[in-house]
């Protein structure tokens, strides 16, 4: 099957790509720069310049295809790259171009979390708006929602590791009580390649690990599997929330923004996690992730607790 692909050399993107590519897909890729895309062409991946403003472009990448997989998004807006243009105006123009080459499925990659609500973050509203679109478009689909998707290479989990390895302290904001539900980057990579190739999967699914953990929990699995025991201290949340709004970045804590402190002190957990019914999946539990994504740094994280 030829499979349009937004997002292939991203994080996510570039695992979902083995994943087609392993199943004996034909992948057509979107890529800004084409010059730096060579490893994707070295694995047999067609190449469109371009990016989901560019009409001629979307054209190009699905014309002939079976499916599209969609998996552009931002987590912060910069100059020319809103959650606005990228999550909902990228969205429907890639859906429009799908629409007039006739594809059969799309697979969209929102967000837990995702909904309409005034109070939900601007970033969840937009891959809302995104869904809507996907729902709205006459082509079948399966939107997932992932969790945190884990694995190495995730720079979140990455600064935070850091943190743990580096330093005798680790700094948590609030009381650490918010519970998140990661998942397996590979268990992300799986669903999608079963989206792709299943008819039965259509609608809407969350997408989570198979344990809810608080923050303090989640370091304790990533301190193990360092070897390491750090002492926590709590960060009052209004002093982060006056950083965020500042731009400024805390002692031991990378800049956040005021989108990102609420979505953390929030949560991000499903009572719908889709993967073992009805994608078959069985998902891993974070402290085998964690072995993983510390395997390159646990003989070296020497610092003394």
């Amino acid at each position: 099957m030829l499979i349009a692909l937004t997002g292939a050399t991203g994080y996510v993107g570039s695992r979902i790509l083995r994943k087609l590519l392993r199943r004996e897909h034909e992948v057509r890729a979107l890529v800004r720069r084409p010059d730096r895309a060579g490893p994707l062409e070295d694995l047999g991946v067609q190449l469109v310049a371009g990016d989901l403003a560019d009409k001629g472009a979307l054209a190009a990448l699905v014309a002939g295809a079976a499916a599209v997989v969609h998996l552009v998004g931002i987590i912060v807006e910069s100059r020319g790259q809103t959650f606005e243009a990228v999550h909902v105006a990228g969205t429907q123009a890639l859906l429009a171009a799908g629409r007039d080459a006739g594809v059969r499925v799309v697979v969209h990659m929102s967000a837990l979390g995702a909904r309409p609500a005034v109070s939900a973050t601007r970033y969840y509203q937009t891959k809302w708006k995104a869904e809507e679109a996907v729902r709205a478009s006459g082509i079948p689909h399966a939107i997932l929602r992932p969790s945190l998707i884990a694995g190495p290479g995730n720079a979140a989990l990455k600064t935070i590791v850091d943190m743990i390895r580096l330093s005798p302290v680790v700094p948590v904001i609030g009381n650490g009580r918010y519970e998140l539900q990661p998942v397996w980057i590979e268990d992300v990579a799986e669903a999608f390649a079963l989206a792709v190739e299943r008819t039965d999967l259509r609608g809407t699914f969350d997408v989570a690990g198979p344990e809810r953990l608080t923050y303090h929990q989640l370091l304790d699995r990533l301190e193990t599997a360092l070897g390491v025991r750090r002492r926590r201290v709590p960060v009052p949340v209004g002093i982060v929330r006056f950083a965020a709004a500042a731009g400024a970045a805390l002692p031991n804590l990378a800049p956040i923004t005021s989108d990102q402190l609420q979505m953390l002190l929030e949560g991000n957990t499903t009572d719908r996690n889709a993967l073992e019914t009805p994608f078959g999946v069985q998902p891993r539990p974070f402290a085998l992730v964690a072995e993983e994504i510390c395997a390159p740094y646990a003989a070296r994280a020497t610092v003394a607790s």
